[in-house]
């Protein structure tokens, strides 16, 4: 006889129902706001260059066709047709195992704010956690400052690469892993994860500004000091929430970052991925200054029901779906 299927919901009644509030919730804080709610597509004919990230895809009328991992490239589309501030709900795919904090489909808060500075976006984070989850006021520190902080080592030093390997050899899980590997990005990267996340306080949420140049991603470089980019990260409750940017609008830099994205595939052995050249289109045209961030809206129904585990507030996991 073959095994039962578990066809059960992976949250309770009771966790839907405060999921179902907090969606409300969220959707009142921007109309309060005259942020205008869009809905993009879930699939496109190109995909993510970002390294760390790939796609799931399908075929589709003899065409390949992309789940998207974020709506941004077509929200900035919107952004540059004139659409003014947008706000999204949407879900996305990543090709992830699940884990406690990660479902491969999941779902996604994104918005831009026409006009805004990564400063003001900062602020309005903290105002929409604190409609939501009744977060305390945000704290601040650079990346450069964190890591001084909590590992003694200087991201932006000319000598980083060999301060961060000293350092994390240091620890004997972390010893030969840091040893072997000669790439700053992915140091830092494993370092923010494994070390300095773990020691960081739960009860306020912390926003890190500044990341280095490096890891710009689609933001803007600090016109004071190349080094670093407009570019925070929110951490609250031992969860890494958000990722924000004072973004990129010049079109010959994008595609400059597409191609260092590719490049850095190439060295990691991962299959090249075109640049969207429709978002590259829509930048030439012009996208007007502004700052947008992505919020992982299920991280925070996480924090508003206190689970411990991203299947305990989705009605079915990946493992039930």
């Amino acid at each position: 006889m073959q095994r039962s299927l578990n066809w059960q919901p992976s949250a309770t009644l009771e966790t839907l129902k405060t999921r179902a509030a907090l969606l409300a919730t969220t959707r009142a804080f921007f109309a309060a706001r005259d942020v205008l709610e869009v809905d993009t597509p879930l699939l496109a004919q190109c995909g993510v260059t970002d390294p760390h990230l790939e796609n799931l895809q399908t075929e589709l009328l003899n065409t390949t066709y992309y789940l998207q991992t974020s709506p941004e490239y077509a929200m900035k589309r919107l952004l540059a047709a004139g659409s003014g501030c947008i706000y999204q709900l949407s879900k996305v795919f990543r090709a992830d195992e699940q884990s406690p904090r990660h479902n491969p489909e999941f779902t996604m808060l994104e918005w831009y704010r026409v006009g805004y500075s990564m400063q003001e976006l900062i602020a309005e984070v903290g105002a929409l956690l604190h409609a939501t989850v009744n977060a305390p006021p945000l704290l601040q520190m650079t990346y450069q400052q964190l890591f001084l902080d909590r590992l003694g080592v200087d991201p932006l030093a000319p000598n980083a690469l060999v301060q961060l390997q000293t350092e994390l050899a240091q620890r004997p899980e972390l010893r030969d892993w840091a040893s072997a590997e000669n790439d700053l990005d992915t140091l830092l990267e494993g370092a923010m994860a494994l070390v300095i996340e773990p020691q960081l306080q739960p009860e306020a949420p912390l926003v890190v500004t500044h990341y280095p140049a490096s890891q710009a991603a689609l933001a803007q470089l600090d016109p004071s000091d190349q080094r670093v980019a407009l570019r925070f990260e929110v951490f609250y409750g031992g969860l890494e929430l958000a990722n924000g940017y004072q973004e990129l609008t010049d079109a010959a830099l994008q595609a400059q970052r597409f191609a260092a994205d590719n490049a850095r595939r190439a060295q990691l052995g991962k299959a090249q991925r075109n640049g969207d050249a429709r978002l590259l289109a829509a930048l030439q045209q012009g996208m007007p200054a502004c700052s947008g961030v992505a919020l992982g809206f299920d991280r925070l129904a996480m924090l508003a029901c206190r689970k411990q585990h991203i299947a305990e507030i989705l009605p079915f996991a990946i493992d039930r779906a």
